[in-house]
């Protein structure tokens, strides 16, 4: 008997084990990127005056519009009808159902701020065509809204004033006023609950800044930000009644940290520190919480504290994955916030604080798409040609079988001093779907781990952090499901210049690039920085360098003076409107590369700026983007002038 059961045990066994490498080897459902993109990309949160609806935008039309749901019933009702230019609500008018949301046109990121009546009348408050602004948010009171615009010198943003105790079928409200006229680059980051006193900063390098604090009475302006070296000083929030500034910085330390400063004395004190950066700090309107949000190693931790009594407080409900977006309500009963991962994208939640229930307010997931066939981004690490250790996110495809071996893409994100984060991303699951191992790589530069970490990369661009990426290639290499013939790079606006860095300064490295409106001429790409970028130029001028001062710095390491080095095929993507990478850098290098014999695609939209906002472009863009990968990665195509 126990001979039997133990030889049927084995039986059982084989066919379990026999079972799990076919579960394991089949093949996921293979996905088109329209289906990708019927996951419906969602963003914002604004609770209405009496707190039953939330203002959302929504990419569900095709291109972002503002829409608003009834926490009660789940109904959602269109508000915005645009079918040409984004829509980004901000939120409802503090005493009534007017919206206020910006826009721009083509992506040319001259963003006006726009009323909107529940009758659908609409005023552009920003009367100068040219001039940019963005919503600085209501006075305490609900009495005046402040936005700042940089109408008066294109260089600056000065903060306006208006009042709003208007008529809710008026689109229309009283003139602004001018609060405070910014002649020295000092941007405005918070006010006082009084209007007092306001907290300015100022970026000198991408590593270090000055904030200083503004008293509207006496006109005057004090340092607050005495310090040696490169500290950043990011403020917050002033406390409920007006007498100390809530800041995050990073002074005495690699990772930013929540500290106050007592405005009667002077003294600072630390409130919470983490490993890890903290990215932002909030308090609810009548200060009965503090939100805090912590970079913890590409994934976003959310802390929610009794404002009384300085203690956590514990949510239960919660569903899993990524807390982000929170929002606390004006009566500060409820909150909303938004939950992803990886593999299922944002989905936005409303909390009740007195009942502890937690609802789901929006389903964005597509019916048509399985949820087991994405796959989940994990975290890893290597050591780079310096031992210093970079983080990834490593996607791997599905189903694959034993033995089988994977073409596969480097990520590099923009910036330069972005980070992949571990969000949904249509893009990148798109492209596993397709049969390709994605490594993203946060780069010696990125944010999030540390001000040194950040600071690594300053004035080597193009040289420590392309070693990073090229020394990448030997964690893909031993993995074994990898074809190590078959790594190919891809990123967009800083990832873009990389990739084009890697095939004009490490040409035999990678089989193929796609370049997503990347640099390829530091020279003429500092120099049109846009005007609003003044206050930043100078930091990043000393980080990137001077295109006067250091023109041949830069020159060398601009792929388009070197492009006779490129002898592997690329794709370029590229919006006409772009104001950061403007489109003749893509013109320039396409036409230089076609001049060695090496394969070049070229997409380009007329209708987008930097970074692709429409669906039906980003569907085309993604769609292009494995099609020329599975022609010069995957397949067996002649990849290089050199007919390797």
């Amino acid at each position: 008997m126990k001979t039997k059961s133990f030889s049927g045990c084995l039986i059982l066994l084989i066919l379990f084990s026999n079972s799990c490498k076919q579960a394991e080897t089949k093949k996921p459902a293979l996905y088109s990127m329209a289906q990708f993109m019927d996951i419906v990309q969602i963003n914002g949160s604004a609770f209405s005056p009496d707190e039953t609806k939330v203002l959302i935008n929504s990419k569900e039309t095709g291109i972002y519009n503002a829409f608003e749901i009834d926490i009660k019933s789940g109904e959602k009702k269109q508000l915005t009808k645009s079918d040409d230019n984004a829509i980004f609500s901000y939120s409802y008018f503090p005493n009534d159902n007017r919206i206020l949301y910006g826009s721009d046109k083509g992506g040319n990121e001259i963003t006006h701020l726009y009323v909107q009546t529940p009758e659908g009348n609409v005023n552009d408050l920003i009367q100068d065509s040219t001039a940019k602004a963005e919503f600085g948010g209501w006075s305490f009171d609900k009495k005046s809204m402040y936005y700042v615009t940089n109408g008066r010198d294109k260089q600056y943003f000065d903060l306006y004033k208006v009042q709003v105790d208007g008529k809710q079928s008026e689109s229309k409200i009283y003139p602004a006023s001018l609060v405070y006229k910014n002649e020295q680059g000092l941007d405005v980051a918070a006010i006082s609950n009084d209007d007092r006193y306001m907290a300015l900063t100022k970026a000198i390098t991408t590593n270090n800044s000055n904030m200083h604090l503004l008293d509207t009475q006496t006109g005057k302006i004090k340092l607050l930000s005495e310090h040696k070296g490169d500290v950043q000083f990011s403020p917050q929030y002033f406390s409920k009644d007006g007498k100390k500034l809530f800041y995050l910085t990073n002074d005495g330390s690699e990772f930013m940290y929540l500290a106050s400063y007592d405005i009667a004395s002077g003294a600072t004190e630390k409130v919470e520190e983490s490993p890890w950066d903290l990215m932002y700090a909030y308090q609810s309107r009548n200060g009965k919480y503090r939100v805090v949000a912590i970079n913890n190693d590409a994934r976003t931790e959310i802390k929610i504290y009794d404002g009384a009594t300085n203690q956590p407080i514990k949510l239960s409900g919660l569903p899993d994955g990524d807390i982000t977006g929170v929002n606390i309500s004006d009566s500060e009963k409820l909150m909303t916030f938004y939950v992803s991962t990886s593999k299922s994208p944002s989905n936005l939640f409303v909390y009740n604080f007195e009942t502890n229930e937690v609802k789901q307010l929006t389903n964005t997931m597509s019916k048509e798409i399985n949820s087991i066939d994405l796959v989940a981004g994990e975290v890893v690490r290597f050591k780079s040609y310096d031992d210093m250790e970079i983080p990834c996110l490593l996607y791997k495809p599905l189903g694959l079988a034993e033995g089988e071996k994977a073409p596969a893409i480097l990520l590099i994100h923009g910036g330069p001093g972005g980070q992949t984060r571990l969000n949904y991303s249509a893009m990148v699951q798109h492209i596993v779907n397709h049969g390709y191992v994605v490594l993203a790589v946060n780069n010696r530069g990125s944010s999030g781990y540390g001000k040194s970490f950040f600071a690594a990369d300053d004035r080597k661009h193009g040289d420590a952090d392309l070693k990073d990426c090229v020394a990448s290639k030997k964690l893909l290499e031993d993995l074994p499901y990898v074809d190590a013939s078959k790594i190919g790079i891809m990123g967009g606006s800083y990832g873009g210049y990389m990739t084009m860095a890697a095939l004009t300064f490490t040409p035999e490295e990678f089989k193929v690039g796609v370049n997503l409106f990347g640099v390829t001429n530091w020279l003429r790409t500092l120099k049109s920085i846009p005007p609003w970028w003044a206050s930043f130029r100078e930091a990043l001028y000393t980080e990137m360098g001077d295109p006067i001062k250091d023109s041949v710095a830069l020159y060398n390491k601009s792929p388009l003076f070197h492009a006779d080095k490129i002898t592997k095929p690329f794709i370029v993507l590229q919006g006409s409107n772009d104001p950061r990478v403007l489109k003749v850098e893509s013109d320039e290098i396409i036409a230089a590369a076609k001049k060695n014999g090496v394969p070049v695609e070229y997409v380009v939209f007329p209708d987008e700026g930097h970074g692709f906002v429409k669906k039906e472009n980003n569907i085309k863009a993604n769609e292009e983007i494995v099609k020329f990968l599975d022609k010069y990665l995957k397949g067996e195509v002649v990849a290089s002038a050199a007919g390797n």
